[in-house]
């Protein structure tokens, strides 16, 4: 199935000279979404990768990660903005393009040691994904791959990622 058929295109937004890749429209297609989670557990599969933990970024990890987890047989675990989670937090702050935000996770939603797969829609400069996988070692555990639906490959994220399988369904240049 070709997935990228599904990502539907929204020029110039949030901006002019921006092009959106809009995932709503795969996740709508029951057979398109299927097909998505399906391909991502083989995948990781395939790659070796066995972990204890899904950990999902806010938001559209939320999407993906828990029914990776049931597939593969993991818990799941969310990462998300300030203030949203409401038991003892680890935080990271990390740099956008103009300032700088912080990803939290409870401090007892890991326990140390454990292998965790981070899971999101998109990658493109690799920052968020990179301040969650410092969560994770800040939680004492080790990322063992990062799962992402679309690579924005221009903007080599994968640079900024720790040196851990990076499997991603749909790439763009």
């Amino acid at each position: 199935m070709d997935l990228k058929s599904l990502i539907r295109d929204v020029p110039d937004f949030p901006k002019p000279g921006i092009v959106f890749r809009d995932i709503t429209t795969l996740l709508r297609d029951p057979d398109g979404l299927k097909h998505a989670i399906d391909s991502f557990t083989q995948k990781f599969f395939h790659a070796g990768i066995n972990a204890d933990y899904i950990v999902g970024m806010e938001s559209r990890g939320f999407i993906f990660g828990p029914p990776l987890a049931y597939q593969m047989g993991a818990g799941f675990i969310p990462v998300r903005k300030p203030g949203k989670l409401p038991s003892a937090v680890y935080c990271i702050e990390y740099e956008l393009e103009y300032g700088t935000d912080c990803l939290e996770i409870h401090q007892d939603a890991l326990h140390p040691g454990s292998k965790v797969l981070i899971v999101d829609d998109l990658i493109a400069t690799g920052g968020t994904a990179n301040a969650t996988a410092r969560l994770v070692k800040k939680s004492g555990c080790d990322v063992v791959g990062f799962g992402f639906i679309i690579e924005l490959q221009n903007f080599q994220g994968r640079k900024n990622l720790p040196n851990v399988p990076i499997i991603t369904l749909v790439e763009y240049l």
